[in-house]
């Protein structure tokens, strides 16, 4: 009785703005454990770093064995919610066995409108309705209809995802919910239920920010991350993975076994006036930063990547032709470093955040063990001083 009081508890709290941000900063990350990471992050070391982002979740944790609900759902707003305003945005498929919704318009148009949202695989339809809800009552849409961006991982293996449990109040208190500041990480929104390497996976994030010399601008990324085998998981270039072996339910009898199923969805985040094609670009390099890490983007994988720029404001409603700002091809290297490292940490960060957790019919996903972690990075003299 007092565990199923104190899961419902926890599902109301992770709806309370003030509280979750607290909670953020008590939660120790990657690089408190003495991770070695390259570039320098933002104040923040999050998606928000990037003015006027804001992130909110809704999580839903409840019930037991068959009754169990273990997901909820992620909203990433480019210009915070009270904003109409469209930015240009670009998307990549590594590997498409997954979803991502309104990715044609953003292809053929260019410009993403209205927050992206992350939830799991058989809530993409009633989170895609929720939003185009929202909008309606914010009467902010360019055109008569709308097609949001919203994107999945599978959870099933921790949540009763053929209950249906997501609803629209979910989608709608993710999105109002939403603000700046510091993200909260780990099993939250709808990284509730998510799997990482055969650890307990969820919601990471991070960013970097590029010297004055290379523009001072940054990249913020946020991921739900849901893949991986753990004898691949690599961190800072350590086989972390084989060294913390306790816990990999899906290759625990056979080494060799394709354990690298599930999905990951990054979102990337730049102050850098980009456009589409440039922000394409973008989006590609956050496969490096996920092979960072130990992915090799199986066939059982959904790895869908979008990024976006809020630099440019009013461009999408011009009526006659305007002077847009981008820079050099020349000049995008350094956002293509940037967006490598972020991916790699926010992946790490979400590892670090994650707690285990029991959920479907019993399934119990260990949280990575930080003492294991940092005696790993030690024995490969990765552990930063």
């Amino acid at each position: 009785m007092r565990n199923r009081i104190a899961i419902a508890f926890l599902a109301a709290i992770c709806l309370w703005p003030s509280y979750a941000t607290a909670q953020a900063a008590l939660k120790p990350r990657a690089r408190d454990l003495g991770v070695p990471f390259e570039g320098t992050p933002g104040p923040l070391n999050a998606i928000t770093d990037v003015k006027g982002v804001e992130v909110g979740h809704s999580t839903i944790i409840r019930g037991e064995g068959k009754q169990a609900v273990r997901t909820g759902v992620t909203a990433v707003l480019p210009r915070g919610k009270d904003s109409t305003d469209l930015v240009f945005g670009g998307w990549f498929s590594l590997n498409g066995n997954g979803e991502m919704t309104g990715t044609t318009w953003l292809e053929e148009g260019g410009f993403l409108e209205g927050p992206v949202m992350i939830t799991n695989t058989s809530s993409v339809g009633v989170v895609r309705d929720a939003v185009i809800a929202w909008q309606l009552r914010k009467s902010g849409l360019s055109q008569p209809w709308s097609l949001p961006v919203v994107a999945e991982t599978w959870d099933g293996y921790l949540n009763d995802i053929g209950g249906f449990h997501v609803k629209p109040e979910h989608a709608h208190q993710a999105i109002e919910s939403a603000r700046g500041g510091a993200v909260v990480e780990g099993n939250v929104g709808g990284g509730a239920g998510m799997v990482c390497h055969e650890f307990k996976g969820g919601i990471g994030t991070a960013s970097r920010k590029l010297s004055e010399r290379q523009g001072g601008y940054t990249v913020g990324v946020l991921v739900q991350c849901n893949y991986g085998s753990r004898r691949l998981l690599r961190i800072a270039g350590a086989p972390v993975g084989q060294e913390i072996p306790e816990g990999a339910f899906r290759s625990a009898n056979d080494p060799e076994a394709d354990g690298d199923v599930g999905s990951i969805i990054i979102v990337v985040a730049t102050d850098a006036p980009l456009i589409p094609y440039q922000l394409k670009r973008i989006a590609r390099r956050a496969a490096m930063g996920l092979a960072r890490n130990g992915s090799i983007a199986s066939n059982g994988s959904g790895d869908i990547f979008v990024a976006f720029s809020t630099a440019n404001p009013g461009a999408a409603g011009a009526e006659k032709p305007i002077h847009l700002n981008y820079l050099p091809n020349e000049k995008m290297t350094p956002l293509f470093e940037a967006t490598v490292m972020a991916t790699e940490e926010a992946i790490i960060n979400a590892l670090v955040a994650a707690e285990t957790m029991t959920g479907y019919e019993g399934h119990q996903v260990i949280a990575l063990p930080h003492d294991k972690l940092r005696g790993a990075l030690r024995k490969y003299n990765r552990l930063a001083k």
